[in-house]
């Protein structure tokens, strides 16, 4: 019985190949389309207190709403304790509802959180409406990527695996940009938009197949997955291989995770997010302005916000294009070498770039610095600096398109594809609940060791760990580009080969 099958499996695998062309991809995207309006959201959730904590901790805020340094600390810090909580609610819900639905819940605190934020008497409901709005981009971080890789084939599973970074850098723009001519209180109204949009949406669009045939729901299984790749093409070969993916597993057990088939592709999931938010791009972001300022480095806000944004996109757009041609591995190394060699030159610079004369209030420094600059002093300081003083701007650009063309994307779209299937739901939210943990943590540490220390010693362990990425992505992350999950999940069975042909002609030999 089991040479017949491995005398199959190529007849199969011909025949995969073959459907793959009929394959209509249209309303694939438009399901992708809806599902990312969740991270649209995320990315302009994200930095929502960008715009916002300038005034209300200007001396002409509402006496109501006036933020002391403290507690505007914890309004730009508590999104991410927030969406830590979101990703540990999404390892419950992905498994008890499923992906499509747990994206659609995570609309509930959003639309609470920018309410609350939208409608505030008081710090009590910014606090608390921020807080909520971090919980809804936890849960969309940890079901999206999943979402769209159970959804997708592997023809297009790279490009459509970095649609949701694209878009959170859409959403964070579109923040940004509005803020310029729309107050803060209509910022958080005009956040409930795109979550609503995407609950509509998605109501109309399927269930994973996957999710579908692994509780027994074969003809729902079926019509989803032909809606998805059109009334052309042939569903039983690829739902026999979902089916047998989903055989060859049972409901993990304690002493099964102790298997490589399960503790490996776990443990490269979560390190992956752990060493992606201890690069330190969660705190350049937040903290960019302040970081300039004592860099030397003199711009406004807004073209600070633009140009990161503008880099971020296109970086994000290479990284989509190249994905299924260059490989994962690749642009792994790539972004590794990029983020290495610029935070190497900005902890070279800040080495011996004098801080700023005079002492500096606690938890002032990075966070609260939002006084305008004076143009006739900043025209004069480039002037004595010379061409030294575009430097850290370089470098930091330089960071920001590294990161967002390998370690950004790729690690949410690795996670999707290298979990185990009967663990998937839960090891994901774990990921983003290990990752938002490292990001508030990282954040706080941050303030705190520039107060104390400068940015030399931030930037001498960024590059560090942009090093350790570098070893990681050698030695650990496998190469994913054109497998198919199936494939993958073989691998981490068998050690040995992505080939699921070969891994029954092994069993078979054996």
């Amino acid at each position: 019985m089991s040479a017949e099958r491995s005398e199959n499996t190529p007849l199969l695998s011909r025949r995969l190949t073959s459907s793959e062309s009929q394959i209509n991809n249209s309303k694939l995207f438009l399901a992708v389309f809806s599902a990312v309006l969740g991270n649209f959201n995320f990315g302009y959730s994200l930095v929502y207190s960008s715009p916002v904590l300038p005034k209300l901790t200007s001396p002409d805020a509402s006496p109501e709403l006036k933020m002391n340094t403290e507690q505007a600390a914890w309004f730009g810090s508590i999104y991410t304790l927030g969406a830590a909580a979101g990703g540990l609610g999404a390892m419950l819900l992905n498994d008890m509802i499923g992906r499509k639905l747990s994206i659609m819940m995570s609309a509930v605190p959003s639309t609470i959180g920018y309410m609350l934020m939208g409608g505030a008497m008081n710090l009590w409901m910014l606090q608390v409406g921020r807080f909520l709005t971090g919980v809804a981009g936890g849960m969309t971080a940890a079901s999206i990527p999943v979402y769209i890789s159970e959804i997708s084939h592997k023809a297009v599973r790279g490009a459509l695996g970095s649609c949701p970074q694209i878009t959170a850098v859409f959403g964070t723009l579109s923040l940004y940009a509005l803020s310029l001519v729309v107050p803060w209180r209509w910022l958080a109204i005009a956040g409930e938009v795109p979550a609503l949009l995407m609950v509509v949406l998605l109501s109309f669009m399927p269930s994973s197949p996957r999710r579908l045939l692994s509780i027994g729901q074969e003809q729902k299984a079926e019509k989803a997955l032909r809606w998805l790749r059109g009334s052309q093409y042939d569903t039983q070969i690829e739902l026999s291989a979902i089916q047998h993916s989903i055989n060859t597993q049972s409901r993990v057990t304690w002493s099964e995770l102790a298997t490589p088939n399960y503790y490996r592709p776990i443990f490269i999931s979560v390190v992956m997010r752990f060493l992606q938010q201890m690069t330190g791009v969660t705190p350049i972001l937040v903290y960019l302005e302040p970081i300039f300022a004592q860099s030397k480095v003199s711009l406004e806000p807004k073209y600070d916000a633009a140009i990161v944004g503008a880099v971020r996109l296109f970086s994000v757009a290479v990284a989509a294009s190249l994905m299924d041609k260059a490989g994962r591995k690749a642009l792994l190394y790539t972004s590794s070498m990029l983020m290495f060699v610029s935070t190497l030159t900005l902890t070279m610079i800040s080495h011996t770039t004098p801080c700023p004369p005079g002492p500096t209030p606690p938890n002032n420094t990075m966070s609260l610095d939002y006084s305008p600059h004076n143009g006739t002093g900043n025209i004069l300081e480039a002037s004595q600096q010379g061409s030294a003083s575009i430097i850290p701007l370089i470098s930091t650009m330089v960071f920001i398109f590294g990161y967002a063309m390998g370690w950004g994307p790729i690690t949410w779209l690795l996670m999707s594809e290298v979990l185990p299937l009967v663990a998937r739901g839960v090891a994901s939210g774990l990921c983003v609940t290990v990752s938002w943990l490292t990001a508030f943590m990282l954040t706080h540490a941050f303030t705190h060791l520039v107060d104390k220390y400068g940015l030399y010693v931030p930037y001498l362990l960024f590059t560090v760990v942009c090093v350790v990425c570098l070893l990681f992505n050698a030695v650990c992350i496998p190469e994913t580009r054109g497998r198919s999950l199936e494939e993958i999940e073989n691998y981490f069975r068998t050690g040995r080969t992505f080939t699921i042909r070969r891994s029954h002609s092994n069993i078979q030999s054996s």
